[in-house]
């Protein structure tokens, strides 16, 4: 009977499916597993039992779906909305905004949109300006939105709970905006910390052109011209469409001396900073001038018209009835892009450059102009996702389209190429970008791909990230994705199972690691936000409390921790801190499940919630409290240079293992999840005192177990950290 030692050097590979344990020729055999389960593989090689999941609040309607959308104006403000139906609420630092203290209701006084009032004991939102008269009447009419007694901070939406999922979204600094093709594009916009509004843009040029245009002639003379006069505002320098009334006149400029005088009205709104005049030429009218702000009128002295600049033209038939409704949004070179509606799925529609909601044009077309066009595409499928990366990506149900400028470096309406470059087909969660590259889930088959631009096909391919974990994927679909940068560069998806998918993503070094993590209940949706130094990901997670269907906001909580009464590792979880105490209470949230427990460093045995309150036999001034998270690690099946078969026919059994950890405790090990046995790692420490972090190599003998693979188990209950570096088998081979 031979024996080898099998060395496992890293676990940067993640989990592999089983159709692939054969594929001992690849390099990520080396370094993969059979099995990931709330475990992370970084980047380098170790792989982390993930922290846990702390509680932040109960969704306003458990009975409901809700959504996560992101908001980050910077790394210290930033908010994890939950999008529910019919309302808004914003979580950040993993607590929920309140609305504080509101002023008293006043009858006699002009409420504007956003603020906040006290009434009979309820908090309101003003949803419209008005001057109030009769609260009562106020309220009936709509102009006021109820907030819970409970004090979160909350605002309305329009949108109903099946929509939501199918929300579309873009941020600039504070203002968000939401498109859907079932309703108008709505911009959510921060002037607070509780001062959040929502209402619908204007899609046209400025309207606040000049009144009463009149004409006056000095000279006489049978040639007929015609003016039309445009605001341009100071606030944005944009400039308004043109006066509805023209003035007309006769007379005869080529005569020396004789010249119009052109006079009009400034508007009642807008503060112009200058006025341009145009001259009707040929059909067109041209620029001929501009006057001051605070001018008045203008001379025409026999000035030739510039028909290459005309007065700005409103677009018509965007988001402005029902089927017009975009439900794709995207920023790219100072435009925002919108496309995708019900009745044009496959059109596209950009901004004005430099402005956000300005869709008007002029003839003949200017650089500056909105770019509007339609894809001419082997498939009718709608517009899903607008993608700015060094290029405009367009991703619909069928194909990936790639919009480039090609006679100019600047995206104009007159410079658009649009060209495929795959035809996969999106389906309808938010993609990630990552560098230049686009991680996007499939329309069909459920699996994650990756789009990003390769110079030797100068374009961009798509390929199946996924391709090497498919039992993660297959016949099932991903509903929600999102990115975390920091500490670990990670892509999180949740699947239509409930489970939380997550990859290492970090395509410069060839890795992209799967592995999955389930608690008790299902994830269905999730955020990521920057808090401080480092990414934050929440989640709704939906639980079964007390017999009660319960929807929670949860986030993950970091796994940095200075001691290890510091460490967090269980779900829907909450830290007591303060003096030593043996009652812990208020976790109502958790009532009659079974919680583990972790006080002041010590694994505390698991016991239920009653009352909201669990009792501790020891007094402890830090209690980590929360559902249990088991942890699971399988290595693949052992292949190495055994008669010249990589040892398959052979059976095997695991003697002894040796596992590299780093900060580690609570270790059980054997060749399956049923056959596990504890290392035992207490040494010197004072009796009563948890035992130290191990920071070393460990060797764990195993039960006896002869098997085909020689795979190894490793498993975290307990609620502590386990950082497996490398791992070495001692291995008997049969004959």
């Amino acid at each position: 009977m031979a024996s080898l030692r099998n060395l496992i050097r890293a676990f940067s590979s993640g989990e592999l499916a089983p159709e692939v344990w054969g594929r001992v020729d690849l390099a990520k055999f080396q370094s993969g597993l059979a099995t990931c389960r709330n475990f992370i593989p970084l980047p380098h090689g170790p792989a982390i039992n993930r922290a846990g999941f702390a509680f932040v609040r109960e969704t306003k309607n458990s009975a409901a779906v809700s959504r996560m959308i992101p908001f980050s104006y910077n790394n210290t403000q930033a908010f994890a909305i939950e999008v529910g139906a019919g309302y808004f609420r914003f979580h950040t630092q993993g607590a929920v905004l309140l609305a504080g203290s509101p002023g008293a209701w006043v009858t006699t006084h002009a409420y504007a949109v956003g603020d906040l009032v006290s009434n009979g004991g309820t908090n309101y939102y003003c949803k419209t300006a008005h001057t109030s008269g009769t609260f009562a009447t106020d309220l009936a009419a709509g102009k006021w939105y109820a907030m819970p007694a409970t004090g979160e901070y909350e605002i309305p939406n329009p949108y109903a709970a099946a929509d939501l999922f199918t929300l579309k979204y873009t941020q600039s600094a504070d203002v968000l905006t939401l498109t859907h093709t079932g309703y108008p594009v709505q911009e959510l916009r921060r002037y607070g910390a509780t001062n959040w509004q929502l209402a619908a843009p204007t899609f046209q040029a400025p309207t606040n052109c000049p009144t009463s245009v009149a004409a006056s002639a000095t000279g006489t003379g049978s040639t007929s011209y015609q003016y039309v006069v445009t605001t341009v505002n100071q606030a944005n320098l944009e400039e308004s469409i043109a006066s509805a009334a023209s003035a007309a006149i006769t007379n005869n400029l080529s005569t020396a001396g004789n010249k119009n005088t052109i006079t009009w009205t400034a508007s009642a709104t807008g503060t112009p900073i200058r006025y341009n005049i145009y001259s009707l030429s040929n059909g067109l009218y041209g620029y001929i001038g501009q006057a001051d702000g605070s001018a008045t009128s203008f001379v025409d002295n026999n000035i030739t018209p510039d028909v290459s600049k005309t007065p700005p033209i409103n677009d018509t038939g965007f988001n402005d009835a029902v089927g017009n409704y975009p439900g794709a949004v995207a920023y790219y070179e100072q435009r925002r892009c919108y496309g995708g509606t019900a009745n044009k799925p496959q059109n596209f529609w950009a901004t004005r450059s430099g402005t956000e909601s300005n869709l008007s044009y002029t003839i003949p077309t200017r650089d500056d102009n909105r770019i509007a066009f339609r894809i001419a595409a082997r498939e009718a499928s709608a517009v899903r996702h607008i993608v700015p990366v060094a290029n405009l990506l367009l991703l619909t149900a069928s194909c990936e389209w790639r919009v480039t400028p090609v006679t100019s470096d600047a995206l104009t309406p007159t410079s658009a190429s649009i060209r495929p470059q795959s035809y996969i087909g999106a389906n309808d969660v938010t993609p990630v970008v990552v560098g230049n590259s686009v991680l996007f889930a499939q329309a069909r088959g459920g699996h994650v791909r990756e789009l990003a631009y390769n110079w030797q096909a100068q374009g961009y391919l798509s390929q199946d990230i996924s391709l090497l974990a498919p039992h993660l994927f297959d016949y099932l679909t991903v509903v929600d994705m999102a990115y975390s940068k920091a500490p670990y560069p990670i892509l999180w998806a949740v699947s239509s199972n409930g489970k939380l998918l997550g990859m290492t993503y970090v395509p410069e070094q060839q890795v992209a690691s799967w592995h999955w993590h389930d608690t008790d209940g299902t994830f269905e949706s999730i955020c990521s936000i920057a808090e401080g130094n480092m990414d934050v990901l929440y989640a709704i997670v939906n639980r079964t409390i007390n017999g009660q269907t319960k929807r929670y906001v949860e986030c993950m909580h970091t796994r940095q921790f200075s001691t290890l009464a510091d460490a967090f590792f269980v779900d829907c979880g909450a830290t007591y801190s303060g003096a030593p105490a043996t009652n812990i209470s208020g976790l109502t949230w958790l009532e009659g499940k079974t919680v583990n427990i972790l006080a002041d460093g010590a694994v505390v045995p698991p016991q239920v919630v009653t009352g909201g309150a669990i009792t501790l036999s020891v007094a402890a001034s830090k209690v980590q409290v929360g559902l249990p998270i088991t942890a699971d690690i399988q290595t693949l099946p052992a292949a190495g240079p055994i008669d010249g078969g990589m040892g398959q026919g052979r059976l095997k059994n695991v003697n002894r293992i040796w596992l590299r950890c780093y900060r580690s405790s609570g270790i059980l090990a054997g060749p399956d999840f049923n056959s596990l046995v504890p290392y035992k790692q207490r040494t010197t420490e004072t009796y009563g005192s948890p035992p130290n972090v191990v920071s070393d190599e460990v060797e764990i003998a195993l039960s006896s177990a002869w098997q085909s693979g020689a795979q190894v188990c490793v498993r975290q209950t307990d609620p502590l950290p386990l950082t497996l570096v490398s791992m070495t088998m001692e291995i008997a081979i049969g004959g």
